[in-house]
């Protein structure tokens, strides 16, 4: 039987293949292998070999506990127990009476 091949014409932005062919040629493969390698490996694994998912950062703690500081401010202006300031130059100059 013989080894039959099919061409895949795939389009990606030339730097992308620069370094991916780069990257190959010092693990001493070539695009085609380095292809042929990830399309086996996901027929393997059944799906993609590497985890997808969407970018959806979490936040850290100290920005939580910002954002949960800011939230009390708002309230606190609105209810009247901190004073609003129309500049930062307005603040300063009321922390300096401080």
């Amino acid at each position: 039987m013989a080894n039959l091949t099919s061409v895949i014409n795939v389009n990606v932005p030339t730097d992308v293949k620069n370094e991916a062919n780069k990257l190959f040629n010092n693990l001493g493969l070539n695009m085609s292998t380095a292809i042929n390698m990830f399309l086996k490996r996901a027929i393997f694994e059944r799906g993609l070999p590497f985890e997808v998912k969407e970018y959806n950062p979490t936040p850290n703690k100290e920005l939580l506990e910002a954002l949960k500081e800011g939230d009390q401010i708002i309230k606190d202006i609105k209810n009247g127990k901190r004073k609003p300031y129309d500049s930062p130059e307005e603040l300063f100059a009321n922390l300096d009476k401080e």
